[in-house]
């Protein structure tokens, strides 16, 4: 049996003011039908520009230096826009990362599916829309011809990515490029996606690239496997193989930098502690192993600070035992003398609905609806759960950033929730935010230097420009970067860097308090290891008391001394991060544990064990 897809020696190269970038350099590989293969790899090593490539969407600076790339007996590169454009969407669907950028926001999504069926498909407009109810029907949208007339904005995340899927399916494509499909899915939308895609891969026998830096993504999804570091394959194979043995320090950095909840570890490691790279005088990289000891990984185990916990009476308060060492080892308690840095009571913040001319208000979306807790100096509070359960809203209310509809937030003896903006603005200098993206929350028209001394000027830090700036400089050096890269602007950074002068940014006033909202949720793993092993350091060092947001259950449980499980605006279980991981009391936690991708060795073979029964009862 030949595959769908057999890409032979393929190079595609940019041609730049500063020389050549070689994106993809000599890449192989098969996708046979029924199959999944899982491309991974850090931004930068190649992963897109295959998948653009192959659908020939390159920009107009890039050029298919040699190779073929054969889809059902015939070359891609050769053809001509028109051909292509006939196959783009009929034979060949991509779903892109992010659903909200690739829907028209002023066009409904059932137009925008029936637009690609009358496309490529001899229908009349009524049996595009039937063909569009029956779409949604298949990925799992609700009420679909309801749906079909709703617009991007009415839909969350999933619900959006859904259309964007039975966009994809909508003329029975032979080939299904997923460009970072989940990424900024909460984790149990990320598995419903991921086992929607499973599903209809083997109902209609399509092959699937599926494009991901998350190592715990591909071992749910893929049969094989290919990592690409710098525009080159440097492993490739099944995917128990790929996880079991890995033979390319590269691979085995991958896989040892995501946190996983039942990690050990105080610190996460990174690429860069299983190999060094080096370029010679031809511009080639030279890779240079490093072998992780039992020293090394000892000084992963140890290294770093112990958890912080609530009082014992607190803990005991809770139901947990008065011993926490029954489920945390290194840990200290907070004195029972000590009063939290942070308490709130009886949040709530509620958004009035309207309707009609008048625009009468007929309810409320209650997004945060009465919450209570506590954050001592030095913690750090992890706050978890799905898109819309709250956890962002309840950051911004506590900021008062977004107004509140009722209850108190108490910051350091002050009562916050009633202050002006007048009254909040000296005390911006204590309270600090890093949003999820980096470029976003930065002006692109403003060097470095410019965005981290705006605010030591707001808060009249510093007695001078030479001073402010000295402070910039040692800032940055803080966060592992240069002096250099004061003069630069945001677009010249990476998003790991980017987010590193954010960090930077926030920390220019001397905060005691920061609130991360998904800071590391848009990064690769790789980076988001150093970000994260950052915030720790930068915890120690300073007495920092942080607010973590996120998703990500097994990022949250790395970072958080304690955990608050937000569900429909309200806490369902609050306690020792490791405590709930561990043994969850309520179901809804039970449920995002589970959901989260788990790249586990007997998980993985379960599931190469389900693909075989699917396979063999359709043959």
């Amino acid at each position: 049996m030949t595959g769908i897809i057999e890409i032979q020696n393929l190079r595609t190269y940019f041609n730049t003011d500063n020389g050549v970038v070689k994106a993809v350099d000599d890449l192989s590989l098969t996708i046979m039908p029924g199959h999944t293969l899982g491309v991974v790899g850090e931004s930068g090593s190649g992963k897109s520009v295959t998948s653009l490539t192959i659908m020939k969407l390159l920009a107009a600076t890039a050029e298919i230096n040699t190779g073929s790339v054969m889809f059902l007996g015939q070359d891609l590169v050769h053809l001509n826009e028109n051909q292509m454009r006939k196959l783009r969407g009929s034979e060949i669907s991509m779903i892109f990362q992010e659903p909200m950028s690739s829907l028209n926001p002023v066009h409904k999504v059932g137009h925008q599916v029936m637009e690609a069926i009358l496309e490529h498909q001899d229908v009349t407009k009524d049996e595009a829309r039937a063909r569009t109810i029956e779409l949604f029907v298949e990925v799992g949208i609700p009420d679909p011809a309801e749906r079909i007339h709703y617009y991007p904005h009415q839909m969350s995340g999933g619900q959006k990515q859904r259309v964007m899927i039975a966009m994809a399916l909508s003329c029975n494509p032979k080939l299904l490029i997923a460009d970072e499909p989940t990424t900024a899915l909460d984790v149990t939308v990320q598995k419903q996606i991921l086992d929607l895609i499973r599903e209809l891969r083997d109902k209609r026998q399509m092959a699937v690239l599926f494009i991901t830096h998350d190592l715990g993504v591909i071992a749910e999804i893929a049969d094989d496997v290919m990592v690409m570091y710098r525009g080159k394959v440097v492993e490739q194979g099944n995917v128990l193989d790929i996880y079991e043995n890995p033979m390319h320090p590269y691979t085995q950095g991958l896989l040892n930098c995501r946190p996983r909840l039942d990690t050990i570890y105080k610190r996460l490691p990174t690429v860069s502690d299983f190999m060094d790279t080096t370029i010679d005088d031809d511009g080639k990289v030279i890779i240079t192993a490093k072998v992780m000891t039992a020293e090394r990984e000892q000084f992963f185990i140890n290294t770093g600070r112990a958890r912080l916990l609530h009082k014992h009476s607190e803990l005991q308060a809770l139901g947990y035992a008065d011993d926490a060492s029954s489920f945390i080892k290194d840990h200290t308690c907070v004195s029972e003398a000590e009063t939290p840095l942070l308490s709130v009571r009886n949040l709530k913040v509620h958004f009035p609905v309207r309707q009609g001319l008048l625009q009468r208000v007929v309810g409320h979306v209650k997004a945060v609806d009465g919450i209570d807790f506590d954050v001592y100096r030095g913690q750090t509070l992890g706050l978890v759960g799905e898109s819309g359960c709250g956890k962002t809203t309840a950051g911004r209310a506590i900021l008062q950033l977004q107004k509140s509809t009722a209850g108190e937030v108490m910051f350091d003896g002050s009562a916050v929730s009633s202050f002006s903006r007048r009254q909040m603005r000296p005390l911006r200098q204590e309270m600090q935010i890093i949003f999820q993206d980096p470029f976003g929350s930065m002006n692109p028209r403003m060097t470095i230097q410019a965005a981290i001394i705006e605010p030591m000027k707001l808060q009249r830090i510093g007695s001078s420009r030479t001073d402010r700036i000295d402070r910039a400089v040692a800032l940055l050096e803080e966060v592992g970067m240069l002096p250099e890269h004061l003069r630069r602007y945001p677009h010249e950074f990476s998003g790991g860097q980017r987010q590193r002068i954010c960090i930077a940014r926030s920390l220019a006033v001397e905060p005691q308090f920061i609130i991360c909202d998904e800071s590391v949720s848009a990064l690769d793993v790789s980076v988001q290891a150093q970000v994260l092993n950052l915030l720790n350091d930068l915890q120690e060092r300073r007495g920092l008391t942080y607010i973590f947001i996120s998703h990500d259950l097994s990022v949250v449980k790395f970072m958080a001394d304690m955990m608050a499980v937000m569900k429909d605006g309200k806490i369902v279980e609050f306690g020792p991060s490791e405590a709930i991981y561990r043994s969850p009391r309520e179901d809804y936690t039970r449920t995002l544990i589970e959901a989260t991708p788990c790249d586990d060795l007997n998980n993985i073979r379960r599931l190469i064990d389900q693909r075989h029964q699917q396979r063999s009862s359709t043959i």
